[in-house]
């Protein structure tokens, strides 16, 4: 099966996939070791590990997009690519599903954020008027339609200045031009989460920010609220962060570092170093590499 084909097959499941976020192909590797059916490429995180820099629209369409080739280069389970609002004009956004149609993404999102984009849990986002916001998604499904085997998740982020029913009726506009999946951004509580989810087709995308405007609810309520995925775009980021930081204060200060640090030989064995020389066994010119390594 295509990668659309494979995360069409898991939505058709009726229950709630966990989806961690990955950044860059080693996260996403993991995730897969991990067991995780699906992964999604964090626009925020992705940001911070290539450029070093905020999700504030820095990210350029050709860097999302070889961002996504490495990520998929490294799994086999499905990977939403992060569109952000098509980096233009609808033929822009045309632009952008087809290409990351092709780089192998299952799912493209799509929203309606004001350029620049912000993260949807930090202050000072807008969007744009309806008309524009439904032009991205009719453009999105135009090019689903016309050959792009992807998915459209079409996301929302008008509930911060205009309100719930505004984002809940875009949503709804949205699922009426194709939308596959659809994500109303930043609903405040589980009131407000069960009524996205009764309002609108599934199936809908919960995104839990830690120490973000969402509810942070376990898995099982969020399944019983009616969401089909849930999202956790820093949760490895943060995880990792921290780490880093902390073994960096052990080695300014001449501390120990091994309660910080996974051990040599499992590091090896989850970058692919094993899986390396036993494919490599088969060929005489690689064998000095073993030694080198």
């Amino acid at each position: 099966m295509t990668p659309a084909d494979r995360l069409r097959t898991l939505l058709a499941r009726d229950e709630l996939l966990t989806m961690p976020c990955c950044y860059d192909a080693l996260s996403a590797k993991l995730i897969e070791q991990a067991g995780f059916e699906l992964t999604f490429m964090s626009g925020f995180a992705a940001s911070a590990s290539r450029i070093g820099q905020p999700d504030l629209g820095l990210m350029s369409y050709a860097e999302v997009q070889d961002q996504a080739r490495n990520i998929l280069e490294a799994i086999t389970i499905p990977l939403i690519g992060d569109g952000d609002t098509g980096y233009g004009n609808a033929m822009n956004v045309r632009r952008t599903v087809s290409g990351l149609a092709r780089a192998g993404c299952a799912a493209v999102m799509i929203e309606d954020q004001l350029a620049p984009k912000r993260c949807g849990h930090t202050p000072g986002k807008d969007v744009v008027g309806r008309d524009e916001a439904f032009d991205r998604i009719r453009a999105a499904v135009d090019a689903r339609e016309e050959g792009a085997d992807i998915l459209i998740l079409a996301r929302t982020d008008a509930r911060h200045t205009l309100g719930l029913a505004e984002a809940i009726d875009r949503a709804a506009r949205f699922a009426d031009l194709g939308a596959d999946i659809l994500f109303v951004e930043a609903p405040k509580s589980e009131v407000e989460m069960r009524t996205i989810c009764e309002a609108l087709p599934k199936p809908n995308m919960a995104n839990i920010v830690e120490g973000g405007e969402t509810p942070d609810l376990p898995p099982e309520v969020l399944e019983d609220i009616g969401y089909r995925i849930a999202a956790y775009p820093l949760s490895l980021m943060a995880a990792a962060m921290r780490a880093m930081v902390e073994t960096l204060e052990s080695m300014k200060i001449g501390e120990q570092r091994g309660h910080h640090l996974m051990n040599f030989a499992e590091l090896r064995q989850r970058i692919g170093f094993e899986d390396y020389y036993r494919q490599s066994s088969i060929y005489k010119s690689t064998e000095r590499v073993h030694d080198k390594t």
